[in-house]
Order: C-alpha cells, then sequence, then structure tokens
C-alpha cells in the first residue's frame, strides 16, 4: 500500500504543478507529512527534490502543446534569486523546529489562499 500512497501524493502534485504552473511544494509537504508519515523537515527537503523535475517536465509539455515560450530573460533573473533564496533557506531549514516550520509554512499557504481568494 506505501507505494500507492506514494504514487498518488506524486501523480496530485504532479497534476497540480502542471496545471497551475506551481503548488508542487504546497500539495506534497502536507500530503507527505499526513499521508506518508514523513517528518516535516525531510518532506520539506523531499519537496525541494520533487520540484524541479516537474517543473521541468511541465514547462516542455506547455511549449509542445502550445508552441508558446516563457519570458526567458525574466526566468533567468528570477532563477538566479530563487538559486540564492533556495541555499539560504535550505541552510535554515535544519536549524528552524518543526514547530516553527509547520507555522512559516502555514503563513504562506494562509497569505498565498488570501491572495488567490481577493
Amino acid at each position: 500500500m506505501g507505494k500507492w500512497k506514494k504514487l498518488l501524493v506524486g501523480l496530485v502534485t504532479g497534476f497540480a504543478n502542471g496545471l497551475f504552473g506551481s503548488g508542487g511544494g504546497t500539495i506534497v509537504v502536507p500530503a507527505m507529512e499526513r499521508f506518508l508519515g514523513v517528518e516535516e523537515h525531510r518532506a520539506h527537503a523531499t519537496a525541494i527534490a520533487i520540484i524541479l523535475p516537474l517543473s521541468l517536465l511541465s514547462l516542455g509539455i506547455y511549449l509542445w502543446k502550445t508552441g508558446l515560450f516563457a519570458v526567458w530573460q525574466t526566468a533567468l533573473w528570477a532563477s538566479a534569486g530563487g538559486l540564492v533564496g533556495g541555499i539560504v533557506g535550505a541552510r535554515l531549514l535544519s536549524r528552524v523546529s518543526g514547530i516553527w516550520l509547520h507555522r512559516i509554512f502555514g503563513g504562506f499557504m494562509i497569505a498565498a489562499a488570501v491572495r488567490l481568494i481577493l
């Protein structure tokens, strides 16, 4: 049953990432914690490993199906910032307690939800 749960979590995560252009981390982290019993720090670290392949695959399929291209200059600058932010965030991940990691992640989720609703 464990492999099927993992596959289902991946399927839902990939679907959200492909449909919305993001969402992998917002779905996969809580799903790994709740349904797969993964500790919060490990769930966040695993999500980091999952997001890049999902994003590249989604980008490839999107380009293939629509012929529309991303705004590459914007993508490159945002990627540079994301690289620096990813390094800092990964270093901080081991220093933040599980409860605070949960609270910070929840705060970002609430802020994103409010933004989407408004």
